[in-house]
């Protein structure tokens, strides 16, 4: 990877994790650059997000031809020079040609701790539900790898928030929320210092 490590991001609405990253960089806190946002919304906000700050955006349909929309997500992150893709809440499953063209390079924060409570059907205000439902006294967010399985592929970083007597799951969420963007521009941060060695492609 280069010096200023490219950056890709997939966002299927707000995009919270871009934004901040994004931040970072226009702070001088990562050196990093967006070279590419792509959502399957076409009124994604965090489409206009990159827009307002002149970064490229893409919108791929992921229906009704899922193989279709994979080859041309792949082309278009190749095309832009990404190195390096982050999920930003993009609610769709990747498919080969992107994860193949990027093994080992992409990278999704999950708002658990992995690998409890992850796999397909546990995101969003679900994964909250089904921690106080376990009565967990911990929980928090993971950076992790993505490959062909929900939520299964190699951790990099986390950060715990603890689960606090009278906590909802909303509460519990909005605790995590808040801990996530940081512990990606960390991670980020790490991985282009050298410190977090990401597995060869």
């Amino acid at each position: 990877m280069s010096a200023l490590l490219k950056l890709g991001f997939l966002a299927s609405n707000n995009g919270s994790g871009m934004r901040a990253v994004v931040a970072a960089i226009e702070a001088g806190d990562l050196a990093a650059s967006a070279r590419l946002v792509v959502s399957n919304k076409r009124d994604a906000p965090a489409l206009a997000f990159a827009r307002d700050r002149a970064i490229e955006t893409r919108w791929i349909r992921t229906l009704p031809d899922p193989q279709v929309a994979d080859t041309a997500l792949a082309q278009a992150l190749g095309d832009a020079g990404v190195e390096l893709v982050l999920l930003s809440g993009y609610l769709r499953k990747l498919g080969p040609a992107t994860l193949t063209a990027y093994h080992n390079r992409i990278l999704n924060i999950h708002p658990a701790l992995l690998p409890s409570f992850g796999g397909q059907g546990m995101y969003g205000r679900r994964v909250h539900d089904a921690v106080l439902a376990a009565g967990e006294a911990r929980t928090g967010a993971s950076v992790h790898l993505v490959d062909g399985e929900y939520d299964h592929g190699a951790v990099l970083a986390q950060v715990e928030v603890p689960v606090l007597p009278g906590d909802t799951a909303a509460s519990i969420e909005a605790r995590v929320t808040q801990a996530e963007p940081g512990l990606f521009v960390l991670t980020l941060q790490r991985i282009v210092a050298g410190t977090l060695a990401l597995p060869k492609p």
